[in-house]
């Protein structure tokens, strides 16, 4: 199978969540489309929860996410029998959501650049990033959680350019 349908989305609650919630069923860049709902989701469903979570209550709900990719990824890659199909965009969901809560990007001015970065580098696969894409490769537990994992990486380097540029512009 090289594109899933929404029926097998529906056979299991992992394939729901690997699948974005249906966003990775775009027939184009369904790692984009995943990322476009995670900010939408950020930004309707989790900014306005950030005061009554707090930093602790974030970290839980991104652990639980987390977690919930790793199990989900290691179904759906088994179930597809692709080891990490470009339709399994949970992964972009959770690093996305931790990117724009770590950088306490607050206006879409400034979530905007995060954005375009860490497509930029989960999709281009440069340096930490093809390490983390590579090491974990493969089926079963190890590869889901390769699944995840390399797209914190690319949030961590999008968020370090993102405050590099920032520390830049107020220099000059």
């Amino acid at each position: 199978m090289t594109r899933p349908t929404l029926s097998f989305m529906l056979k299991h609650p992992a394939h729901c969540v690997a699948l974005g919630l249906g966003s990775g069923l775009s027939p184009k860049a369904p790692g984009t489309v995943g990322t476009l709902w995670a900010w939408a989701a950020y930004v309707w469903l989790i900014s306005p929860l950030l005061p009554s979570l707090g930093a602790p209550g974030m970290w839980l709900l991104l652990v639980v996410a987390y977690l919930l990719g790793w199990w989900a990824s290691t179904v759906t890659a088994q179930h597809m029998g692709i080891c990490d199909s470009s339709h399994m965009v949970w992964d972009e969901v959770v690093a996305f959501w931790a990117l724009l809560w770590l950088a306490s990007a607050s206006s879409w001015q400034d979530q905007l650049p995060l954005f375009v970065l860490f497509r930029l580098f989960d999709s281009v696969k440069v340096g930490p990033v093809a390490w983390a894409d590579q090491a974990f490769k493969g089926m079963g537990a190890r590869g889901g959680w390769g699944v995840m994992f390399d797209d914190l990486v690319a949030a961590a380097l999008a968020g370090l350019v993102w405050w590099l540029g920032l520390e830049l512009w107020r220099v000059l």
